[in-house]
């Protein structure tokens, strides 16, 4: 039998996860579906692919996966079936059946992330694990001009971790945006683009707290996009702030949100 695509949408807790990707170091969110596809499959093992990696205890609210399964199932019946095999913290939230053209990874043509920040004046016991926390006096008007300045295409080198192998490193941002969520008094950022580096947001983030703070002038993004040079930026924010919204195969979409 013709094995059959499907593509699925996928939430979880990083929290207790290495990353997404099989790690030799600990257990991770692929380890877990692919163990709750093999179940299904009496025995046979079924690869997964995702739109991308993400590190060890950031979130997701909407990753992208897509595999081939050896049988053809309606997409409601393996949504139940997976979700029934899966731990409390990873959660199927969609099935669709794709064409055996579809891949996850390669068709992506950019990603919608969110970073929370709680700024309340000691940690929130029930935010820890998905805040940062950051209990300092800032200047709003000031972190709202320099995120601003992120938008558009550049050379994000002062933005990447040394690690990453990539040697590309201009990346379009279309939406760099942050709000203040009164209600839950955290900082809520925005960054819409066709790609994002190694720690990227992460070190977005770092950087604009200290814009925020006072410790950096607003003029500096403009410096860090001109000089390429890690060192001269941020420090990279905690992983547990971090979520992946949305990933776009929508060329229209990811421009416009």
């Amino acid at each position: 039998m013709t094995a059959q695509r499907y593509k699925c949408i996928v939430q979880y807790d990083g929290t207790g996860y290495v990353g997404y990707q099989v790690q030799p170091n600990g257990n991770s969110v692929q380890t877990e579906i692919e163990k709750a596809l093999k179940k299904m499959s009496n025995g046979q093992i079924i690869p997964i692919h995702a739109s991308g990696r993400t590190d060890s205890g950031v979130h997701a609210l909407g990753q992208v996966i897509h595999f081939d399964y050896p049988a053809a199932i309606k997409p409601d019946h393996l949504l139940r079936a997976l979700n029934s095999l899966l731990p409390d913290d990873i959660l199927i939230k969609s099935v669709e059946l794709a064409s055996e053209e579809f891949h996850s990874r390669y068709h992506a043509m950019g990603k919608k992330y969110i970073y929370r920040v709680d700024l309340d004046r000691f940690p929130n016991p029930f935010k820890r694990l998905y805040t940062t926390h950051h209990p300092y006096r800032f200047n709003m008007d000031n972190l709202e001009k320099a995120i601003k300045k992120l938008e558009g295409e550049h050379d994000f080198t002062s933005f990447c971790s040394t690690k990453t192998d990539k040697t590309d490193l201009v990346r379009t941002v279309y939406e760099a945006s942050v709000r203040k969520d009164e209600e839950n008094n955290e900082l809520v950022f925005t960054f819409r683009g066709n790609g994002f580096l190694y720690n990227m947001i992460r070190i977005f983030v770092g950087t604009l707290l200290q814009i925020a703070d006072g410790l950096k002038k607003v003029e500096e993004i403009d410096h860090l996009l001109e000089v390429k040079d890690r060192r001269k930026a941020g420090p990279t924010a905690p992983s547990q702030g971090l979520y992946l919204v949305e990933v776009y195969y929508d060329e229209e979409r990811l421009r416009n949100g």
